[in-house]
């Protein structure tokens, strides 16, 4: 028994979705983070399940892999990194209001909103959205399947186009380390 075909096929659409994404897309997300970075905003970034270890992965590499190379530093926060509050908030407002909650502490005009979900429909990230367009922040989407509510909601989106949550993900995943390589000042030998 062999797993040769449906690896091959996997990896072939996941293939086909890269060659897809719209570059001018990722680079003006790029460039709205960089500018956030040199005139000292804050980025929050957040998502459930494997997007919430998206987000997580995302406020490292920035923190660390990229401002490492700069002196200017990146203030990123991942809003799904504090369990004790997420919990807190669910059970004493609601589950949809767990990001929602800390940006009113926190969110100023021109700081940024990174929103990451696979279908683009997650209730708390959709109100996190909201309430950060409504602050004056800027708003990023990174999603997938049809793009859903978030997509409408952003000033930019990152859009995965495909119902598949593993490739969602997987290039979701892709995105940071894209952003990471390139802002860090690193370059690709061939």
């Amino acid at each position: 028994m062999g797993y040769e075909a449906e690896v091959r096929r996997y990896l072939d659409k996941e293939r086909e979705v890269l060659s897809a994404l719209d570059e001018r897309e990722i680079s003006k997300v790029m460039e709205l983070l960089e500018n956030a970075r040199l005139s000292g905003k804050k980025i929050f970034v957040c998502g459930n399940g494997g997007s919430a270890a998206t987000a997580s992965h995302f406020a490292c590499d920035f923190n660390k892999g990229i401002s490492m190379a700069h002196e200017i530093k990146y203030n990123f926060e991942c809003l799904s990194d504090n369990v004790p509050t997420m919990m807190a908030i669910a059970n004493d407002i609601s589950y949809d209001e767990i990001f929602t909650e800390p940006l009113k502490n926190r969110i100023s005009k021109g700081d940024v909103l990174i929103a990451i979900s696979g279908s683009g429909n997650s209730e708390n990230v959709v109100r996190a959205v909201k309430y950060a367009n409504e602050s004056g922040a800027a708003t990023v989407g990174i999603v997938g399947y049809d793009g859903g509510r978030i997509k409408k909601m952003v000033q930019k989106c990152i859009h995965v186009n495909i119902n598949n949550m593993q490739i969602v993900e997987d290039v979701h995943m892709v995105m940071d380390h894209v952003m990471m390589f390139i802002l860090s000042g690193q370059v690709i030998n061939e």
